[in-house]
């Protein structure tokens, strides 16, 4: 059926909505089809011919509703660089990546020198709008990184290690030179966690509202952020750790220490989870694969090494070393050391990583942290000269889901997030290194009792052993046929003992031996009670 065009005109009609189907359309259509259709011309049968001609038709229509609502909630498509010829994606330089993107990708490309108060370390929202910085010698910043607006800075003239959002932009964290301190976002000092001591590491689980500490002393600490309640304070007992990460896919803290291994904890254990022995020399840095089943590692041995945890085997391993690492959303892994940064990825889907990207930093720059921006393509690297931003295309997620992560939220969108994020708060015993066994029923450790039949047949195949048994020639009167044939009688009766037994306490469960409970005469003193005759209990 066909529309009549505006101008009236009967001759040229316009097509509806079903019939304007672009190429674009078609394509999406294929990779939502279920292979090629059936073949009905071969069928004889009109009521089968006819049925799944009707199916047929539902699965093209729902092939297309599907590759509408692509083309309108997910406008954007993810790619990596695709060199020419003999070029390679690792040569090429971030000036000419900045010559062929568009005006608002490329303003996500600056450096920020501010020598005297760095090394810088920074961490961003869930969503990728805000940045939180803090500079060695004190400065911390929050700024806007969509319009580039310092939303709010303070000098707190002490050390500052290390900087975390809490659940979203309106608090942070702090790792100051005796204790950690909550902030809001104008910059007031909220609480001073005295518990937690003199800070190196912090980390938030943003699905528990846990906030995870490790300090110099190498004691983890959890403290719940809504109650204030000190969740679980533990001893590593393996020294200083200057490494720590959260797994997103289930919550657990991994810690990287001096002897080479990695631990796992969660918040309700004093004992860690795993033990894994990743190196040959100290642990320099970890990170975790959005998807939670890769883990990189990096030593002093000059190795990187990529890990399946759900083997906790080593899938590949790489020569390099690095002080820094982290995973964009689409997989890509950043490692940084001195003043150079390397890009590496899985471009193929083999889960072999090779070079992607490479960067150096002007000379004198010693990286501190490297962290991908969620939803853009970019870079965050705090060093000692101040913070930089560069651009590595295919890092970030195209689409974002409102629902998750709003980088336009509204101040009403954000509260109502909050109390959303609170109602489905998860409690500190749901970490595990499986969640998907949460809401599985747990497996009966009683057994259940053997039937007549089985028993009947173990005591026959212990009888059948117990006559079996070879028996030794002796001499001197003692392997006459009588004394053989009396071993044997005795060797049966042995066998048949614990099965006789266990049937007589089956057949009378009062014979078993009876609990005595004191029973104490109310009229006696009672400094004379303990005196009082134990009688058995009826």
């Amino acid at each position: 059926m066909a529309v009549e065009q505006e101008n009236g005109d009967p001759g040229k009609l316009r097509p509806t909505i079903e019939e304007d189907i672009s190429e674009e359309m078609k394509i999406k259509q294929k990779k939502y089809l279920r292979g090629e259709g059936a073949n009905l011309e071969v069928l004889q049968d009109k009521k089968l011919k006819g049925q799944l001609a009707a199916r047929e038709r539902l699965f093209d229509k729902s092939a297309m509703i599907a590759a509408r609502t692509e083309k309108w909630l997910m406008p954007t498509e993810g790619g990596y660089m695709e060199p020419e010829g003999i070029e390679k994606t690792w040569q090429i330089k971030q000036e000419s990546i900045a010559r062929e993107v568009d005006i608002s990708s490329s303003k996500n490309q600056y450096d920020i020198v501010l020598p005297e108060l760095g090394p810088y370390s920074l961490d961003y929202t869930s969503s990728g709008r805000y940045m939180a910085l803090a500079g060695r010698k004190g400065h911390l910043a929050i700024i806007d990184v969509k319009s580039m607006d310092v939303i709010r800075e303070i000098q707190v003239r002490e050390t500052v290690r290390d900087v975390v959002f809490l659940h979203n932009e309106l608090f942070f964290a702090a790792a100051q030179k005796k204790y950690t301190y909550i902030y809001n976002r104008e910059g007031t000092e909220l609480h001073c966690l005295k518990e937690h001591g003199p800070v190196v590491k912090l980390q938030f689980l943003k699905n528990h509202f846990l906030l995870a500490s490790m300090n110099k002393f190498g004691q983890l600490r959890y403290q719940d952020v809504t109650t204030g309640v000190m969740i679980g304070s533990y001893r590593t007992g393996q020294g200083r750790c200057d490494v720590m990460q959260v797994n997103p896919f289930n919550g657990v803290v991994a810690s990287g220490h001096s002897g080479g291994t990695v631990n796992m904890w969660k918040p309700t254990s004093g004992a860690p989870l795993v033990k894994m022995l990743c190196h040959q020399g100290p642990v320099m840095s970890l990170a975790f694969h959005p998807n939670g089943h890769l883990m990189a590692t990096a030593g002093m041995d000059k190795k990187i090494k990529l890990w399946d945890l759900r083997k906790f085997e080593v899938l590949q391993q790489i020569p390099g070393h690095a002080k820094t690492m982290n995973f964009s959303q689409k997989g890509l892994l950043a490692s940084a050391t001195g003043s150079f940064v390397q890009i590496l990825g899985d471009l193929n889907g083999s889960n072999k990583y090779s070079r992607y990207m490479n960067h150096s930093m002007a000379k004198g720059y010693q990286i501190q942290e490297v962290v991908f921006r969620p939803y853009e393509d970019v870079l965050g690297i705090g060093h000692s000269m101040g913070w930089s931003s560069i651009l590595i295309p295919g890092a970030g997620e195209p689409n974002f889901d409102s629902w998750v992560a709003n980088p336009y939220e509204t101040t009403k969108q954000r509260r109502e997030k909050e109390i959303r994020s609170l109602l489905d708060k998860l409690p500190p015993e749901s970490v595990m290194l499986d969640p998907s066994k949460i809401g599985t029923l747990r497996p009966t450790w009683k057994k259940n009792k053997p039937t007549k039949l089985e028993r009947e047949a173990e005591l026959e195949a212990a009888v059948a052993a117990a006559k079996s048994i070879p028996l030794k020639n002796k001499t001197k009167g003692k392997n006459k046929p009588s004394k053989k044939l009396k071993k044997k009688y005795e060797a049966v009766d042995r066998a048949k003992r614990p099965f006789l037994e266990k049937q007589i306490e089956e057949e009378n469960p009062s014979k078993k031996k009876m609990k005595t409970e004191s029973v104490v005469d109310d009229e006696l003193p009672k400094s004379l009670q303990r005196f009082a005759r134990k009688k058995p209990a009826t």
